[in-house]
């Protein structure tokens, strides 16, 4: 398809009601933004109001690289209505419980592709390339011999197929037209040029607009407020005028749902370190800082959701996160990664990277290390976090990250609803063990697969609250367990499978389990005792 031509002069300013009747019945409109940063939310509310007043626009296919919501009620969670989406193709559905809701009972389609998939498609998309071919997904469930990135079983279209290019396996993800572009960014001047310098993220905004223009479509950005033209700092310009054909201004636009503002997140201040909020004394905490013993100086990092977002906070109470280079696969470069419904902001960085980069650089086996969380782990070593019990969580960056980095760290409680781990005085107690094993034969869905992992010889570590394993080519190995704990009662029994016990077992450092500093940056360089206690005899 022909990009349409663009008109001159000033870009009209709609209300988000307006911006809204320009989307039509079936349309596919995609929206930029993660999780709860820098979301069009005004337009997205008037989606809903004009769908709920007027039943159109209806039969949506809804776009977001990163799923957009505070896992409540913002965000694409206000979009569940039953008629106004058709599809939903996003990396995730957990911050939009509501939508993956209507996915869960198959009354949409629904697709979870990687994040750096999607994020890597728009720019394909934009320079008319029939999708993103990469050995990302191999033998997970976006593996089309596997699922195809389904989650609903009225999922019938192919959007991913396997490829053969010189003997090697691919996957090819298909690109798809764009009707509707929805972005959001600080200031626009009157010629449609889109400042992002008060955002905490920049993503692929000026890919989605791009694609948008090339498939015929229309973009509709979404800011806080207009300048005259030719008054913009033109390195802050993100998304240029001639691709931008409406704006709406939102004064009260937040930078995040959960802040309205920091200067830090904008990149226009460093926070000093005694201002970084600490973590509290729990089992979170314990395995955050087992994690962090996985560090070494110098090395390339990147800290993902959950759990495992706690090890920067950990590395910035032990004065060590600026020995690493810390990132998060939003585009934040060093510093510290914002943890909870912050994720994808960042402090004291030293870029923020358009997303499509960030995750060339991680594909391309840019990371050192990879610290991610584990939902469900298995006898072959696979790893779920995309879908169990009754939510459909998607797989976000996992994917990407887990088969880039050379060693993959997965952080997790053993058991879950109801553990209650107590530490303290250099030992954990289990109070009250977890009513579901997470250490289960098989996952439900494969979101990491072991024997892949195992054919290209990556490391592969698994921490909890109360033991540390590793992946061996003869199956997972129990290398650690922590002070206070039953090998056989406490680990073993909650294990649905057989698991490898090191004949070099290892008590889990005491210092992890003692509410002061671990004094972990006096021995950080040398790397002397890192991840390692006393040895069981």
């Amino acid at each position: 398809m022909q990009a349409k031509k663009r008109r001159t002069g000033e870009v009209p300013i709609i209300t988000a009601k307006q911006a809204v009747s320009l989307i039509g019945d079936g349309d596919c409109v995609y929206f930029g933004g993660s999780a709860g940063v820098a979301i069009p939310e005004l337009i997205i509310d008037a989606l809903r109001d004009v769908h709920s007043e007027q039943g159109s626009p209806k039969n949506l296919m809804l776009v977001g690289t990163v799923a957009i919501g505070d896992w409540a009620t913002t965000g694409f969670n206000k979009l569940a209505a039953p008629g106004l989406v058709r599809r939903v193709v996003a990396s995730g559905l957990n911050n939009c419980p509501a939508l993956g809701r209507r996915a869960l009972a198959n009354e949409i389609e629904a697709y979870t592709l990687p994040q750096g998939v999607l994020a890597q498609l728009a720019r394909e998309n934009a320079a008319g390339r029939p999708g993103v071919i990469t050995k990302v997904g191999l033998r997970t469930f976006a593996d089309p011999r596997i699922g195809g990135c389904r989650q609903s079983e009225r999922s019938k279209e192919d959007m991913v197929a396997v490829v053969d290019i010189e003997g090697e396996e691919h996957l090819l993800y298909k690109t798809f037209p764009i009707q509707v572009a929805i972005l959001r960014g600080s200031i626009a001047d009157e010629k449609g040029n889109i400042s992002l310098e008060d955002e905490a993220y920049v993503g692929e905004s000026m890919s989605i607009a791009a694609a948008a223009r090339r498939s015929g479509g229309i973009v509709i950005v979404q800011v806080k407020r207009v300048a005259a033209s030719n008054t913009l700092n033109q390195r802050e310009v993100r998304i240029p005028g001639v691709l931008v054909d409406y704006l709406v201004v939102d004064p009260n636009q937040r930078q995040t749902y959960a802040t309205e503002y920091s200067p830090a997140y904008a990149g226009k201040m460093r926070v000093p370190d005694g201002k970084i909020a600490s973590l509290p004394f729990d089992v979170r905490k314990v395995i955050a800082r087992r994690a962090a013993l996985e560090l070494t100086p110098g090395a390339t990092v990147n800290i993902g959701y959950g759990i495992s977002n706690g090890i920067a906070v950990v590395a910035a109470e032990e004065g060590i996160y600026r020995s690493v280079t810390l990132t998060a696969e939003q585009g934040v470069i060093g510093g510290i990664p914002a943890p909870g419904q912050d994720a994808g902001a960042g402090t004291n960085y030293d870029m923020i990277a358009p997303q499509p980069d960030q995750f060339d650089f991680y594909d391309g086996g840019g990371l050192d290390i990879a610290f991610l969380s584990s939902a469900e782990v298995d006898r072959h070593g696979n790893v779920n976090v995309s879908r169990f019990g009754d939510k459909i969580i998607g797989p976000g960056g996992f994917i990407n990250i887990s088969q880039g980095a050379r060693k993959v760290v997965f952080s997790g409680t053993l058991t879950a609803a109801g553990l209650k781990a107590v530490p303290g005085d250099g030992s954990l107690i289990i109070a009250e063990e977890g009513t579901v094993k997470k250490w289960v034969k098989d996952v439900y869905q494969i979101t990491f697969s072991g024997a892949f992992a195992k054919e290209r010889q990556q490391e592969v570590v698994f921490i909890t609250e109360r033991a540390v394993f590793k992946l061996t080519p003869n199956g997972l190995m129990l290398t650690e367990v922590a002070p206070g704990v039953s090998v056989e009662e406490d680990v073993l029994a909650n294990i649905e499978f057989d698991v490898l016990v090191s004949p070099d077992l290892k008590l889990m450092d005491a210092r992890i389990f003692k509410n002061e500093p671990m004094n972990l940056a006096v021995r950080f360089h040398d790397g002397a005792g890192q991840g390692e206690g006393e040895r069981l005899t």
